[in-house]
């Protein structure tokens, strides 16, 4: 019995040393996903992109920006022209929160007068929304009243002043979570379920052997994948809807936005996960192994793109790897128009490298699944 065992194992291991796909997953997708996870996760909010209105630009003032700056929380990213200037940045994404110091700031602290700040919050993403308001609060009262106070209080002024934040919060008043994730859960759900529905019906039919009969009828290759891929992209485009309706009438998630726009970006962005369907058939030999690589590569799509964790808290190379993902544009895009209400001329910025990255996939994974028919 134990000559039998053994035969057998070793069977196994050479059936595992002539196939390095499986050898792959079994030893290379654990390591990536640990180094993916260990350096992506980051519950630690910093480096936050923070626009700054200085209307009266004076010496107080500027010690309050740089108490801010200082704290390794925010980090400014260019100085306002004005309050639309603030608004707009941050319904671009360009910045996550705003802040405007008034003209009489260094007048009122003078005064003995609490000086109000306004601070915009963008709170589409709760978990760095209250993160960054618990910060500027406590920056606020702890490092610039104090200093201020103390300064000020050698010029005989009587009482201890405060600086009175008064934060706004814009998009999701509420802070609530489900806001927030179901717009990332409708790019996360088109594109996974895009993925292994098209790529398990080639690798099916190559199983089956019925894709021999495919290529051998008198149609063109791109009349081929054509007639493949639209039952998937009206089923894509299904749910969608769906997804879109349920968020709606059972989560109470408000839409905002153009439901027009977002279909229209949606079939852009359905181009690249489309691609990748059709990259996973040509690379797969089994159903089993395309449904693997499937949920492989939407590891990188939960953690590289904002889906979960702020982009700005990963380590440069990982935040710069993210660009490389159509998603990460995507969820730009669904979070801007449901829950901002912004349209193209400010979505524009995501919408073209999301097309560009989507077509050249697309366009790859075509090239390469007319190979194999050829």
């Amino acid at each position: 019995m134990a000559d039998r065992i053994v035969a057998l194992v070793r069977k196994e291991f050479l059936h595992l040393l002539r196939d390095p796909r499986l050898l792959g997953f079994a030893f290379v997708v654990p390591v990536v996903n640990l180094l993916l996870f260990g350096y992506a996760i980051n519950l630690t909010v910093e480096h936050v992109p923070t626009v700054v209105l200085d209307q009266a630009n004076d010496r107080p003032s500027r010690e309050f920006v740089s108490a801010l700056v200082n704290s390794g929380i925010f980090e400014l990213t260019r100085p306002a022209t004005g309050p639309a200037d603030v608004r707009a940045t941050i319904d671009r994404g360009d910045a996550r929160i705003g802040i405007i110091i008034p003209a009489d700031f260094a007048r009122l602290l003078e005064r003995g007068q609490d000086a109000p700040v306004q601070v915009l919050v963008d709170g589409s993403d709760p978990l760095t929304a209250q993160a960054t308001l618990y910060a500027m609060v406590a920056l606020g009262e702890s490092q610039s009243s104090q200093s201020l106070a103390n300064r000020l209080a050698h010029l005989g002024v009587g009482r201890s002043t405060a600086i009175d934040l008064r934060p706004f919060v814009l998009y999701n008043p509420s802070m609530a979570s489900v806001n927030f994730m179901l717009p990332g859960l409708i790019g996360l759900v088109l594109q996974l379920e895009t993925v292994i529905l098209i790529s398990a019906s080639i690798v099916d039919e190559r199983e089956n052997g019925t894709l021999e009969q495919l290529i051998v009828l008198p149609i063109r290759p791109i009349e081929l994948m054509v007639g493949k891929i639209t039952p998937y992209v009206v089923i894509a485009f299904g749910n969608l809807l769906l997804v879109i309706a349920t968020s709606g009438f059972w989560f109470r998630v408000a839409f905002a936005g153009s439901l027009v726009l977002l279909l229209f970006l949606s079939t852009i962005f359905l181009f690249s996960a489309l691609g990748l369907g059709l990259l996973v058939s040509t690379v797969s030999e089994t159903r089993g192994q395309a449904t693997q690589l499937a949920i492989f590569l939407m590891i990188p799509a939960m953690l590289l793109t904002g889906f979960v964790f702020p982009r700005e808290t990963m380590p440069l190379p990982l935040h710069d790897l993210g660009f490389l993902i159509p998603m990460t544009y995507y969820l730009e895009i669904l979070r801007g128009i449901m829950l901002k209400g912004v349209g193209l001329d400010v979505l524009w910025g995501d919408v073209w490298p999301m097309a560009l990255l989507g077509f050249a996939l697309f366009g790859l994974s075509v090239t390469r699944f007319r190979r194999q028919l050829g």
